[in-house]
């Protein structure tokens, strides 16, 4: 089990052929267990493989904080088939994670995805053609307003790729708006990491933009890219990896929002 678990918290290779050949240099151990449940523990709930509670290889019980939630990652288990596919188990890497590095680190975490708010995806802007520029500002610019109205945190924005130092008042102001839950925080850092900005996060944390919209606003480059020079199907299919994780992420700060029970 020890094994599993430190290969399911890993994040899957972006490329799809790097992950054919990590599956083929470490083998898929076989299912070993007939059912996977959930059952009340202390502080939430614990995914159980044949009766017998999950732990993560530091012996720590695997407890997740709402019922829902442990109930999807329970059906991560409950599909593998004949062999164990960890790439295929976001929910669970998310859930291991958390219980093994940031439960007792949030404030370390929040640090390094406040890191984000200094060089966000949403800072530099294209300078032509007029399309893309338009699109960029009809993607990013509602959000950098709410971050300027509603948090109080005023960006500068830049032209290109050059480096712009961020007023530290702004960047403080962003910071104090992360949640500090370590649920929540980690799947903002992951949604953070996944897009290349931390205020798209915050905005889908808060209700500002829903996921779709985030996604779109993170690949709006890549997207006016596609529609001038066709698709590139390795970049897609590497797109198509990184949306699973994401929508994980989604799933877990919309579920850790609602009712334990």
């Amino acid at each position: 089990m020890r094994e599993l678990f430190e290969e399911a918290a890993r994040q899957p290779a972006p490329d799809p052929r790097e992950s054919a050949r990590a599956s083929a240099r470490t083998p898929l151990r076989k299912r070993f267990y007939k059912e996977a449940g959930v059952v009340d523990a202390e502080g939430g709930f614990a995914i159980t493989l044949d009766g017998k509670p999950i732990r993560t290889p530091s012996g720590r019980q695997l407890v997740i904080p709402t019922r829902a939630l442990a109930d999807s990652v329970a059906a991560e288990w409950a599909a593998q088939g004949e062999a164990i596919d960890p790439v295929t188990m976001p929910l669970t890497r998310i859930a291991n994670s958390v219980v093994e590095g940031v439960i007792d680190r949030v404030e370390l975490v929040s640090d390094d995805l406040a890191k984000y708010f200094e060089s966000d995806l949403l800072f530099y802007r294209a300078g032509h053609p007029e399309g893309l520029v338009a699109r960029e500002a009809a993607h990013w610019d509602p959000v950098l307003s709410w971050a300027a109205q509603t948090l109080g945190a005023h960006f500068i924005l830049s032209e290109g790729v050059m480096h712009v130092k961020q007023p530290d008042e702004a960047v403080k102001a962003a910071r104090a708006a992360l949640p500090g839950a370590p649920w929540s925080v980690a799947a903002l850092h992951m949604v953070t990491t996944l897009t290349g900005s931390a205020l798209l996060a915050l905005a889908l944390d808060q209700g500002v933009r829903d996921a779709d919209q985030v996604w779109a606003a993170a690949h709006v480059d890549e997207d006016w890219n596609v529609e001038q020079w066709g698709v590139d199907e390795e970049a897609a299919a590497r797109r198509v990896a990184r949306l699973k994780d994401f929508q994980a992420a989604v799933t877990v700060l919309a579920a850790v929002k609602q009712p334990a029970i």
